[in-house]
């Protein structure tokens, strides 16, 4: 019984602390989050194709590191795979004000409120069984992590071009 307690509550803190990181990253780094949230908004394969080819370049070495049998290589490798998650944070940060932005059309929010449920949002999808463990997560911690590469550049996406108006006819 005390095992199953330990699980719920391992799982109940996660739940609750994740949505608290991403605002954290989202409160410390207001700049970087909106551009991330900009990319993910007009170009979210641009973003998902640079985050394959970084999680590519980041993976093998964290392979070769978690393989070499020398502790410190190994510890190497894991603060590697902490450092691409805690850069892909950012992104997800991103994800969580553009899912926000859209909750507050939908519904009356302040910005931080909008951007927690957007939080929320993000992680409650992660959850559902199968297609948010195997399609969307891992499609989405892609995206944001090229998202996030491109807001550290500081690439913005192309302007949207003004439409001009019509001419009002008499």
């Amino acid at each position: 019984m005390a095992d199953i307690s330990a699980i719920f509550f391992i799982l109940l803190i996660i739940g609750v602390s994740y949505p608290a990181l991403l605002t954290a990253w989202w409160l410390l780094f207001p700049s970087t989050v909106e551009r991330a949230r900009l990319r993910l908004d007009r170009t979210p394969w641009q973003s998902f194709w640079l985050g394959g080819v970084v999680l590519a370049a980041l993976l093998i070495p964290t392979v070769i590191l978690l393989a070499l049998p020398f502790g410190p290589a190994k510890f190497l490798g894991w603060i590697l795979i902490a450092l691409t998650l805690a850069f892909s944070g950012l992104g997800a940060a991103g994800l969580a004000a553009r899912f926000g932005e859209q909750v507050s059309r939908l519904s009356p929010a302040s910005g931080l409120g909008a951007f927690v449920r957007g939080a929320v949002i993000l992680e409650l999808a992660s959850f559902f069984p199968v297609i948010g463990w195997f399609i969307f997560f891992p499609l989405a911690t892609v995206a944001t992590l090229g998202a996030a590469a491109f807001a550290l550049l500081r690439w913005l996406p192309k302007p949207v071009p003004a439409s001009e108006p019509a001419p009002v006819q008499a």
